[in-house]
């Protein structure tokens, strides 16, 4: 599907959680749309950001004339302006749902990030974990395992179908591949559905490509 002037801003996808959660959105549209990367971390960074978004922050999104930044409005748009794309569950207890996860996700698990920061081409096994880091670990397969206890049943994702909170825990993933976090048997087989879908494979064979290194989250 083509549309006018869909851009995308993004930054590294080796390292940008926040990038990868409206990136895989946008592709559950169908539509096409420009990407453009601007690597992070270096002297030129935030003015290259700036030219494309008031909140100096990636990502951004450009539909048209409108301008929409943070990845949960960017996702909320992109599921009012696409309403066949299913971004959010169809029924309205597990939309509620899925709204409250997603928001979890975006406002929490500070020491989640913290401990284990996105890096998809790299395997650290055995990083150190506060007990802070542990109680989010478990407060995400607490929440994996009930929404696809409660909703799941139509497919291998939280509530059936991929959805914006696939979407948002999607760098999730990726964080406890990399860490080689153990998880139960139903947060596997999520976690690896998740990994397995074409767009968070296409993501993270351009992730493993980038030449780009940053020494705080190679460690």
């Amino acid at each position: 599907m083509k549309m006018a002037n869909c851009v995308l801003v993004i930054g590294n996808k080796n390292y940008s959680s926040w990038s990868l959660r409206a990136w895989l959105a946008l592709k559950r549209t169908g539509i096409d749309f420009q990407e453009i990367l601007v690597p992070l971390m270096r002297p030129e960074t935030k003015a290259a950001i700036l030219a494309h978004s008031p909140s100096g922050k990636v990502p951004l999104l450009r539909l048209g004339d409108d301008q929409v930044w943070d990845s949960l409005s960017i996702a909320e748009t992109l599921a009012e302006r696409f309403p066949a794309a299913g971004l959010w569950p169809a029924a309205a207890t597990a939309r509620a749902t899925a709204r409250s996860v997603s928001a979890e996700m975006h406002a929490g698990f500070m020491a989640l990030r913290r401990a284990l920061p996105m890096n998809l081409r790299a395997h650290l096994p055995g990083r150190p974990r506060a007990a802070d880091a542990e109680a989010d670990i478990a407060r995400v397969q607490d929440i994996w395992t009930s929404c696809r206890t409660r909703f799941g049943a139509a497919g291998p994702f939280l509530f059936g179908g991929f959805t914006i909170a696939d979407a948002f825990y999607a760098p999730v993933v990726g964080r406890f591949r990399t860490y080689d976090v153990a998880l139960t048997d139903v947060c596997q087989a999520y976690a690896d559905a998740v990994w397995q879908t074409p767009d968070m494979q296409a993501w993270v064979a351009a992730a493993v490509a980038e030449g780009q290194r940053i020494a705080e989250y190679e460690a």
